[in-house]
């Protein structure tokens, strides 16, 4: 049985609009490398200063996030971050539209520093998350409760999943194809297919098989399913966040197994009360995804 947590709402908005923010100025910086190739001719100083201010906005949105929100003086500093945060969204979404669609980017780059942008980040503030409610990481995230068990479901779970994932994947594409909709691929599979480098595919290894599944495991089941179950909906809890994390991979093809992972994975981490079973289960679906990709080029190379 999961214990309860002392996760509080405006904290935990505070958490997901940082890590919004840091994505965002992640595509942004990738957009600004494409530059020198852009399709939207655009005098260099107005562009710099475009960039600029989506800079100086977004950040000063990102620094008034850092600390708890005073109810009893919320109104102005509320509206000044929802201004700064309009501002560099705005300018950013121009930055964008000046470079335009990405054309010969370096995808094992995109991928690599979108995960750093959102994974990534999202570490270093679950951790700031952590320690502002005052709680150890045993208490947090259960990492010491019967760990050796919760491996071992973890990996169990993840040998099961896998082989269903992949017939309902299968099965999701098919029902494109009869609809006439072509099947895209997710983009870190289009940047395992366009990369030769070893040190690319060990760059993209690290971040699914090690960055992705930590940071994706405490934001959606050690931080939101809890604190939605604890408000008093414990089936929205588990719908709603399974619901958030398949949706938020952008892929309608993955769509239907992701969702199945992702209610497995919740209901894994009800029954351990220990984090690292989703963690274990998560990183190894995703390592047994990645061998058997490079199974699959080899036998049709």
């Amino acid at each position: 049985m999961l214990s309860a947590k002392p996760w509080k709402s405006e904290a935990i908005v505070r958490l997901l609009l940082s890590v919004f923010i840091c994505h965002f100025l992640g595509s942004v910086a990738m957009s600004v490398t494409r530059f020198p190739g852009a399709k939207h001719p655009v005098n260099p100083w107005a562009f710099g200063a475009l960039v600029a201010g989506c800079v100086i906005f977004s950040g000063a949105a990102l620094f008034s996030l850092r600390k708890p929100w005073d109810l009893d003086r919320f109104t102005r500093p509320f509206v000044a971050m929802l201004l700064c945060l309009y501002l560099g969204l705005t300018l950013g979404a121009f930055v964008q539209y000046y470079i335009g669609k990405p054309a010969g980017e370096n995808p094992t780059l995109r991928t690599v520093v979108a995960a750093l942008s959102s994974q990534g980040v999202a570490l270093g503030f679950i951790w700031r998350f952590v320690r502002e409610h005052r709680v150890g990481w045993r208490d947090a995230f259960g990492f010491t409760v019967n760990w050796k068990m919760a491996l071992l479901l973890g990996a169990v779970v993840a040998c099961i999943a896998l082989p269903v994932g992949q017939v309902l994947q299968m099965f999701s594409a098919g029902i494109m194809s009869r609809l006439s909709v072509k099947p895209e691929m997710q983009p870190a599979i289009q940047a395992l297919n366009n990369t030769v480098m070893w040190m690319d595919r060990v760059a993209l290894g690290v971040v699914a098989i090690g960055l992705a599944p930590v940071a994706e495991e405490m934001l959606f089941r050690g931080i939101l399913y809890p604190a939605v179950k604890q408000a008093g909906y414990p089936r929205a809890a588990l719908w709603v966040t399974s619901l958030l994390f398949a949706a938020v991979h952008w892929n309608v093809v993955t769509f239907a197994p992701l969702l199945l992972l992702a209610i497995v994975l919740t209901l894994l981490y009800e029954k351990t009360n220990n984090l690292l079973a989703p963690i274990a289960a998560h990183s190894l679906f995703n390592a047994l995804n990645f061998v058997m990709f490079f199974l699959v080029e080899r036998k049709s190379g």
